[in-house]
């Protein structure tokens, strides 16, 4: 059985031929109660970045931003031991500003998809970086791992990747590490649709939803990256589409992946984006995940960031 087309307008970049993707997935979607998103605590869109030294946070924190995202591998490191871990615990807490989300969840020497799939070791690592991630109070966690995900196939033997396969293989994956971590309080891993260029599965953000909706774990739910989203052609409308199931958002320029505001001639492109934001009351975060100019002033292009943010809404 087939999903139904995002309700927005058609996506470029080969939409008719990623449709069938979804199709393992969604048997049960239609009538699976969809997670609640993690809500901020005073009611408006928290804005962040994707830094981690104690002088980036600081600079942040003193330029109205909310909080910092970081590495899942570098923050919560699972072939660490407990020692290591209560040292790493001192140091994030020396940040100006909470560690609210956190992506680079699973490396690319680990394999979801295709023939030789090993999801035990895997999860395993998944759920330790996921417990630490909960002691800390981090609210998501963001599962795009491309070269995790990504489907092999040998395409100079007639074998390209089965891509339908390795969509149902990722839906598995979901479903195994949210019921190992059903217990956890406040952590949620987001599907983070990548462009078609960068993953041959998870392309936009209504295949993501299929798979929240299958699974319909408060454990799981959905991210918006506006970056991929624009380059894709996922069209602003998913986002309305995602409601309540949407958790966490990325954002960079179009086309340069810079911060927002780094080429005004843009900026419009994030408009419906953002527009879309505020018409279901979203209340997660927005994370600034792009590069900083030429890297020789972050506080002047991370106020940039901040005041083109804000003036989309």
């Amino acid at each position: 059985m087939a999903l139904a087309k995002s309700s927005g307008s058609e996506p470029h970049g080969g939409m008719n031929r990623r449709e069938f993707i979804v199709g393992a997935v969604a048997g049960a979607a239609a009538g699976a109660a969809p997670a609640a998103a993690a809500p901020a605590q005073d009611g408006r869109i928290l804005f962040g970045a994707c830094r981690d030294s104690v002088a980036d946070v600081t600079v942040m924190r003193d330029l109205g931003y909310d909080f910092w995202e970081w590495s899942a591998g570098a923050a919560f490191d699972p072939s660490k031991d407990d020692a290591w871990w209560q040292t790493q615990k001192e140091e994030i807490a020396k940040r100006p500003l909470p560690l609210r989300s956190c992506n680079g969840f699973i490396p690319g020497s680990f394999r979801l998809t295709g023939p030789k799939a090993d999801h035990g070791p895997a999860l395993d690592y998944a759920e330790k970086i996921l417990r630490r991630a909960d002691e800390i109070g981090v609210k998501t966690v963001v599962f795009g791992s491309g070269g995790a995900r990504n489907v092999p196939g040998d395409f100079t033997q007639g074998k390209p990747p089965d891509l339908e396969a390795g969509t149902r293989q990722y839906a598995d994956f979901c479903r195994a590490l949210v019921k190992r971590v059903a217990d956890l309080k406040t952590v949620q891993v987001v599907i983070e649709p990548l462009r078609p260029n960068e993953s041959n599965i998870l392309n936009y953000v209504f295949q993501g939803l299929a798979i929240c909706r299958d699974v319909a774990s408060p454990r799981l739910a959905q991210l918006a990256d506006i970056f991929h989203m624009m380059m894709g052609g996922d069209p602003a409308s998913a986002i309305v589409e995602a409601g309540p199931l949407l958790a966490h958002c990325h954002v960079a320029d179009y086309e340069t992946r810079q911060f927002p505001g780094f080429d005004p001639a843009v900026t419009d492109r994030l408009r419906p984006y953002f527009a879309a934001l505020k018409s279901i009351g979203y209340t997660g975060g927005v994370s600034c995940e792009c590069s900083w100019g030429d890297w020789t002033n972050f506080a002047r292009d991370a106020a940039t960031a901040l005041k083109t943010m804000k003036g989309l809404l």
